[in-house]
């Protein structure tokens, strides 16, 4: 499985802040990030769901100022999912899987 580094590589960018600009703009669109934080030479889960512009970590808490980084920690982002919203209850409304940030950094990749 490739892993996308969203730490060192992505210095010149805020991953989630960028992602999170596409989302404001797609409010029919729900983005799932999953991946872990690194901390002391451990791995724990990490789990964002990016809708209508807002950041929520179903497994950290993340920061809500705009002027500071979402997630604090040194984090790799495995995967990606994008659903279409609101969630039906009775069908899978899965639109895309992807493993790499770059591809949903095109909002193109969000229709």
């Amino acid at each position: 499985m490739e892993e996308t580094l969203a730490f060192p590589k992505m210095v010149e960018i805020n991953l989630i802040n960028s992602l999170e600009k596409i989302s404001s703009m797609m409010p029919n669109r729900i983005l799932k990030v999953e991946g872990y934080i690194l901390k002391e030479d451990r791995k724990e889960q990490l789990e964002i769901i990016i809708f209508k512009g807002f950041s929520s970590s179903t497994t950290h808490p993340i920061e809500i100022d705009l002027e500071k980084k979402v997630i604090e920690f040194n984090y790799r982002i495995t995967n990606y999912r994008l659903y279409k919203a609101p969630f039906p209850e009775t069908k899978d409304n899965l639109i895309r899987e992807n493993k790499n940030s770059v591809f949903f950094l095109n909002q193109k990749n969000w229709i």
